[in-house]
Formats: structure tokens, C-alpha cells, sequence
């Protein structure tokens, strides 16, 4: 008899775990696959140091300074450079900074006449009244057709991958929805908030970007190292859940292929949505259909590593690439830029993404393939004359991002019905509160006091 099963070892679950074990609480952690960390995975090779999943985090919330400072000793946060503030949009084939500011806005190429006059005036526009317009509708009608086109839409592709006319900024980017819905105006909205009084703890909320010294590997392997290796199985193969009058049976089969059952007063899920309906067979078919029907958009990501890069220089954070410009590729991350030890000495390390919601042809493409559109997007938009990367891997996530969209309120309803419906059986993970990295540190802390 356990008092509570998390499912999943990502970070979700070993966050949900770590917060459980200070309350004192009899858990377990079960994760089919062999090792912790779930999407998040560092690999060390020829002197580089790079992401197979997410490349970042933001500190966006007083539970990731928390947690942090609960495995200090274990795992030791790592802010990134000072260029990261400078963002690059790609325009007509060239690259320009993103403004940081209205001065900036007000100079910027990015942006038509018209529309920076209509940023100006943002503040002194009616908020809309429809709860689950698209954010492309949202853009338009407060900010302008450029600063859709040439500020939000590249940043969509950085974040989700995603598609502005899909997203709803409601359930996507609740605190961007917010601003208008509670201030009547973003730039009215962000002033205002600025003033609000902020405890000392709140203060560290600086929302840097962060990863961790060694890699993002380093964050889960330091909870899983603390919360004790014994509370977590893994090789977990066909996990099932199935209500047991007030409690529940937990089962999976292990290396050997020999079904092990665990009883359980609680279950906390954190897998995918397209894994639920698996895990628990029960849920009806109608909230298990809405659970299920989360879009997931497909990405490649490509880690090219040079010993000796004779490109643009890359001082910024990188280089996003708007729907509008009709490339191959979504973006590229100047990784080496970012943090220290990425590359060998003089070295420099990328990520480039491709595929995303709008092109997801591209995902299907064989590695020729992939290989010939990086060497002619690089070299173009690098202004790289001999494309020899010393490092070079395709890394396929065929659920990379999911999309919160116009069905996203049913997804949520259907959720709260199966965890009344069967006391005890929470749902957690990427389905719902959030995509980032901080978004699932906070959800972890929800989790547990749930439990709790």
C-alpha cells in the first residue's frame, strides 16, 4: 500500500515527488522508460554539451527560486548571458533586433508606420469581449497586422511552434489575456502591474532566462539523487491505473514481462494526453476523447556544433524566422552564447528547429533531406562560406509542443469531471497549466497540495 503513485519521472513528476517527500508522504514514482527526466535530456559529446529536449527555462514564478533552493548542493542554476536580451527577428532575409522598448518599436523596421502609431495608442483601446478569439485576433485588433507578423508570430514559433490564427490566448497565454481582460491594455497593464507590492520572495522573480550548470539533465538527476532512488521504478512497461472502492490498483509489467500491482489511495498522472486514455481505461469515452484530442505539433530540432565557426557573429539569443518570410527552418538558438561550457574553447553550438504546426511535411522528410535544408538555411542566413560542422544531429520529437487552442475549456472540463468522478485521481502534466519549464514547477507544487 502506497498513500499516493505518481506517474511519470519527468520533471512534473520528480517536482510532484520532491514536494511529497518533504511532507512525509509514502510514495512511489513509476517511469516506463529506463532512465528520469522525461523530454529533458542533456548529452555530452566531442566536448559539447547539448539538449535533446527543452533548451530552457524561464524564472517565472517564486516556485522555480524554491526549488532551486531546495537542491542547493545538489544542482546549481546557471542564468544566461547578457545576450540574451538580444532577440533577432528575420525581415526580407536580414536580421533585426527585436525592440525592447516603445523608443525601440518606434524605429524599428519591423513595424509599419501605421502600426507603430497603433502600438502608442494601444492603451486607449476597448478591451474585446470575446473570451476565446485567437491571439492572431487579438494582435491585430490592439497591435497591428506588422506586430503580428513580425513580433508575436516569431515569438508563437519560438514558444509553441504554433500557429497564432490556432491559439487561444485565453488558455496559450493566460497572463498576456489577462492584461486586457483585468487593465483594458498590455502596455497599460504591464505599467500598472510594475507598481504592484511584491514580497521579498516574489522580487527573485526576475524571469531570466535559466538552465543548469552541466545541463538541464542535472536538474532532474539532482531531485531524483534527493528524493531517494528507491521511491522511483523505472522500465515501468504498460502502466494501468483501475479504481479499487476507495483506492486504486496501480499495475505494470517489468523488464521480464511479469505484471506487478500496487495498491494506491492516490494516483497523480503527468504523462501526455495522448496517454491516458492507456493508463486509464475507466474514464468515459467522451472525456477521455476530449483528454485525447490535445494537438500535439511535431518538430525536428538539429545541434550543430563548430570548432572554429567562421559565420555572423552569434551574440544574441538567436534568430527566430516569421510564418511570413516562407523559410525551412522556424528559428536557431545560439546555445553557446547562452551558457558557459556548451562548446569546446573557440567552439560555437546551435539548435535549429523545423516542422512546427504549419509545416508538418517537413517532419517526414529522411535525414538527406533534413541535412540539405539546414546547409542551405545556415549558410544563407549565417553567412557561413564552408558548412563543415564537426557536430551534427537530427533529433525527431513527434510530441514535441502541445497546441492550447479553441478546444482547450472542453479539455479542461473533462479533466475536472474524471477527478470528481473518481476521487483521487489526479491529472497533471502538459495537458493543461502550461507549457515551460516554470509552468511545470508550479504545477508540480499544485499537485502535491492536492495530494497532501
Amino acid at each position: 500500500m502506497k498513500d499516493v503513485i505518481i506517474i511519470g519521472a519527468g520533471i512534473t513528476g520528480l517536482a510532484t515527488a520532491h514536494h511529497l517527500k518533504k511532507s512525509g508522504s509514502n510514495f512511489m514514482v513509476l517511469e516506463q522508460s529506463g532512465c528520469v527526466g522525461g523530454v529533458i535530456k542533456t548529452v555530452k559529446e566531442k566536448g559539447y554539451v547539448y539538449e535533446e529536449g527543452p533548451n530552457s527555462g524561464v524564472v517565472g514564478n517564486v516556485e522555480v527560486i524554491r526549488l532551486f533552493e531546495d537542491l542547493k548542493g545538489y544542482c546549481e542554476l546557471e542564468i544566461a548571458s547578457e545576450n540574451v536580451k538580444k532577440r533577432l527577428i528575420l525581415k526580407n532575409g536580414k536580421w533585426e533586433a527585436l525592440p525592447a522598448g516603445l523608443i525601440a518599436a518606434a524605429k524599428t523596421p519591423l513595424f509599419t508606420l501605421k502600426d507603430k502609431f497603433r502600438i502608442l495608442a494601444e492603451p486607449f483601446r476597448s478591451p474585446g469581449k470575446n473570451p476565446h478569439e485567437t491571439l492572431a485576433e487579438l494582435v491585430k485588433r490592439r497591435m497591428g497586422q506588422s506586430f503580428l507578423d513580425y513580433a508575436i508570430d516569431p515569438f508563437i514559433i519560438g514558444v509553441y511552434a504554433g500557429d497564432p490564427n490556432r491559439l487561444v490566448p485565453k488558455y496559450a497565454l493566460p497572463k498576456l489575456y489577462n492584461l486586457e481582460h483585468d487593465y483594458g491594455s498590455f502596455i497599460g497593464g504591464s505599467v500598472r502591474k510594475m507598481f504592484l507590492k511584491k514580497t521579498d520572495e516574489e522580487k527573485k522573480v526576475t524571469r531570466d532566462v535559466f538552465s543548469v550548470k552541466g545541463g538541464l539533465s542535472s536538474l532532474t538527476t539532482a531531485i531524483y539523487d534527493k528524493i531517494g532512488k528507491d521511491s522511483v521504478l523505472l522500465g515501468c512497461l504498460d502502466i494501468k491505473v483501475r479504481p479499487k472502492e476507495e483506492h486504486f490498483i496501480v499495475s505494470y509489467k517489468n523488464e521480464a514481462g511479469v505484471t506487478i500491482e500496487i495498491e494506491t489511495r492516490k494516483v497523480v498522472s503527468t504523462a501526455g494526453a495522448h496517454q491516458i486514455e492507456n493508463i486509464a481505461p475507466f474514464i468515459s469515452r467522451d472525456d477521455a476523447a476530449k483528454i485525447k484530442s490535445l494537438h500535439y505539433t511535431k518538430v525536428i530540432e538539429v545541434v550543430l556544433g563548430f570548432d572554429r565557426w567562421n559565420g555572423i557573429k552569434p551574440d544574441a539569443f538567436g534568430g527566430l524566422i516569421p510564418f511570413k518570410e516562407n523559410r525551412k527552418i522556424l528559428g536557431v538558438l545560439f546555445m553557446s552564447a547562452l551558457f558557459g561550457d556548451r562548446a569546446p574553447e573557440n567552439g560555437t553550438l546551435f539548435s535549429i528547429f523545423l516542422g512546427g504546426v504549419r509545416k508538418p511535411e517537413i517532419y517526414k522528410l529522411p535525414d538527406n533531406k533534413i541535412e540539405e535544408i539546414i546547409h542551405d538555411e545556415i549558410c544563407d542566413l549565417m553567412q557561413l562560406k564552408e558548412f563543415k560542422p564537426d557536430l551534427f544531429k537530427i533529433i525527431r520529437h513527434e510530441y514535441a509542443i502541445p497546441q492550447y487552442e479553441a478546444d482547450s475549456g472542453e479539455r479542461f472540463q473533462a479533466i475536472e469531471n474524471v477527478e470528481k468522478q473518481f476521487p483521487g485521481f489526479i491529472i497533471g502534466g502538459n495537458p493543461r497549466n502550461g507549457i515551460g519549464m516554470a509552468d511545470r514547477i508550479l504545477q508540480a507544487k499544485m499537485l502535491a497540495d492536492a495530494v497532501i
